[in-house]
């Protein structure tokens, strides 16, 4: 049985969360700044150095960089460019632990999602390109067993739970 190791993040770290989403304004976070330091972003550091042995274990070709930027912490602040939602920053935790190859969120890995009433764990990949996808589809077309087992077989269903976008129907 593996350890048990104590997480990093705190009450602390969920209450400052809640009160961004309540108060999702530049001159409300700039004040507070260290808080978000200390509270969320400190722990997240914490969190990737402890994954690291796992997610090697997995694949030692998952990048798991415990770093300010740059590295598998996504950045608090979300791209509001061409958003109707205009709020400024990201009121989750968002970890990456991405393909070596990869050089964006739309890599093959890992993503953990922490936020106050919810927390997950995705697996594969977001978005991928069309090359991708197509390359993804053929296989499972090829290994119609394989995915099944791999997406539904009893192993994974006993832990794990399929969630996200699907399609109404099958591609051509």
């Amino acid at each position: 049985m593996a350890k048990k190791t104590e997480s990093p993040f705190s009450p602390a770290t969920f209450t400052f969360l809640r009160q961004l989403e309540r108060n999702n304004r530049r001159d409300w976070f700039d004040p507070r700044k260290a808080r978000y330091e200390e509270e969320v972003r400190e722990p997240a550091l914490v969190f990737i150095q402890i994954m690291e042995r796992a997610i090697k274990g997995i694949s030692p070709n998952f990048v798991v960089a415990a770093k300010k930027s740059g590295g598998s912490l996504m950045r608090p602040y979300r791209d509001v460019r061409f958003s109707k939602d205009k709020r400024p920053y990201k009121t989750n935790v968002g970890i990456q632990f991405r393909h070596v190859a990869g050089k964006d969120v739309h890599a093959p890995g890992l993503y953990v999602h922490i936020e106050p009433g919810g927390c997950f764990l995705g697996a594969g990949m977001w978005r991928p390109d069309a090359p991708a996808l197509k390359a993804i589809r053929m296989r499972m077309d090829e290994e119609p067993a394989g995915w099944k087992k791999a997406s539904r077989g009893v192993a994974f269903r006993r832990v794990w739970e399929a969630a996200g976008d699907s399609l109404s129907r099958p591609p051509r």
